[in-house]
């Protein structure tokens, strides 16, 4: 009896203890963000003095309150609008192997002042992490996953450093970036770099980096912190952590740096001579002649010929918009299985035929899923192509005064993408105007349902611009429902 009493009683602490961590502390101006009391440790904003779990009550999903506290406030409000103009260039950056900033405020009080800003939220542990759990029961790193994960990494900084002005990471370590259970790279503190070289000095005292760790100085090339430092900063941690994948931990004396002599036993241990000078390359002393990350998806340890498959499925992803959502659901019920669907003839022989009998349709499902959240990128596909993140408006901060409404105030700039649109057309004859009916559905799976009395002189373009300005849709998607309401309207 005393035994199921102890056992109720350790039940019920938990649940206790549990009730408490989500118990709300303190909710954005806006109402949307819920500050919760439970505390995480991403490993991916160095500098932060808070950063607690919260719930995004809008989408349902867990997110990161970041706090970035300044003690001068008379320093702050004077860089105030510096700071905002920062934050928001960093709320547009959007890719998905890069944690996403979703929103930020300022918070003035009369002892201190801080930014507040949301994240993502990465539940899965840190690239160091992993590599370490993986070295007890692996001698070495699967090649087919390094050469996967390096893709992701490049990939973002590739996007990054093609940004109009480029975009330096200049944090990136095995610590600030994440692997999620599905294989899917995400890197951390992106904010970081773009934040600390746009405070004046008397505000850079908050912001610390990853390099301060002495264990991690071995990531940072020596002309790190030079006037002159650039991109090819992240080239040369990008080759560490490559370096770190591939033999799966790089060996410190304890608490302090990793020695030179530790790089060098790692470099020779390195079996593939293809993967030792991909390497090499990334951490050549001379910034100058480190290759760029556009240059590195071309070599040959990683550029593959991407399958028919796989450029199939970045199509279909791209042209989503334009189907049903359950549209490989339904287009699979309609085959007949026995069909033929591929043949290789051969002179002299049988052929050799696949039917659709063949084919799991659940694992085409989680190939679409992957290839949808960035597992796959085909970024060494094409020639790189330098793009201007948009301008977010200063809406883009959180106005204590906004309702409390899922419906966008004007001028409220919308990132998340559209992933898929419907439209239909109705003749009103009271009216004697036509009614359009437009149903959107967003990356997070939130749906939109606008409804618009059309009128006479309506153009597709000036309909779609109006739908920016309102929030409605992201300027991405700008061009793109243009064109599909002048199919739909003609």
């Amino acid at each position: 009896m005393s035994g199921r009493t102890e056992t109720e009683q350790a039940c019920a602490a938990a649940q206790e203890e549990s009730e408490d961590e989500s118990e709300v502390l303190e909710e954005s101006p806006c109402g949307r963000w819920q500050k919760r009391k439970e505390q995480v440790n991403q490993g991916n904003m160095p500098g932060l003095q808070s950063t607690f779990l919260a719930m995004d009550t809008e989408e349902g999903v867990e997110v990161v309150w970041n706090e970035l506290q300044f003690m001068d406030k008379a320093a702050f409000t004077a860089h105030e609008e510096k700071i905002k103009a920062t934050f928001e260039q960093l709320v547009v950056v959007d890719h998905p192997n890069i944690v996403k900033v979703h929103k930020y405020w300022l918070d003035v009080k009369e002892s201190k002042a801080q930014v507040i800003f949301i994240t993502e939220y990465v539940s899965s542990g840190s690239l160091k992490q992993f590599l370490k759990k993986t070295k007890k029961n692996h001698k070495a790193m699967n090649a087919k996953a390094w050469k996967r994960w390096c893709t992701q990494i490049l990939s973002a900084l590739s996007y990054l450093h093609s940004c109009n002005p480029p975009i330096i990471h200049g944090n990136l370590t095995s610590d600030t970036i994440f692997i999620q259970h599905n294989g899917l790279i995400k890197i951390g503190s992106v904010w970081h770099r773009v934040f600390a070289k746009a405070l004046p000095p008397e505000l850079h005292s908050p912001v610390h980096t990853e390099r301060e760790d002495p264990r991690n100085l071995h990531f940072f090339p020596p002309e790190y912190g030079g006037t002159a430092d650039g991109t090819a900063v992240d080239i040369f941690s990008f080759g560490m952590c490559a370096l770190e994948m591939g033999v799966l931990e790089i060996q410190s004396n304890g608490d302090s740096s990793v020695t030179k002599e530790a790089i060098e036993r790692a470099r020779h241990s390195l079996d593939d001579p293809n993967m030792r000078e991909f390497i090499l390359g990334c951490l050549l002393l001379n910034p100058s002649r480190r290759p760029t990350a556009h240059d590195l998806l071309f070599h040959r340890v990683l550029f593959e010929v991407r399958s028919l498959k796989l450029l199939a499925a970045h199509c279909f992803i791209t042209h989503q918009y334009l189907w049903p959502e359950n549209v490989v659901e339904e287009k699979t019920k309609e085959l007949d299985l026995s069909e033929v669907m591929a043949e290789i003839r051969r002179a002299g022989r049988l052929p050799v035929q696949w039917r659709y009998s063949e084919v799991s349709f659940l694992e085409l499902d989680k190939f679409l899923e992957d290839v949808r959240n960035g597992i796959y990128p085909l970024m060494n596909f094409a020639t790189v192509r330098p793009h201007t993140l948009p301008q977010s408006s200063s809406q883009a901060l959180e106005d204590p005064q906004k309702a409390l409404t899922p419906t966008p105030e004007p001028l409220d700039v919308e990132t998340r993408k559209v992933v898929q649109m419907q439209c239909s057309t109705e003749w009103q004859e009271e009216r004697r105007q036509w009614r359009l009916t437009l149903l959107l559905t967003l990356e997070d799976k939130l749906h939109r349902h606008l409804s618009y009395d059309l009128l006479p002189g309506d153009r597709a373009r000036d309909l779609a611009a109006e739908l920016v300005h309102y929030g409605f849709i992201s300027q991405d998607d700008r061009e793109k429902l243009a064109a599909f309401l002048e199919g739909a309207l003609q």
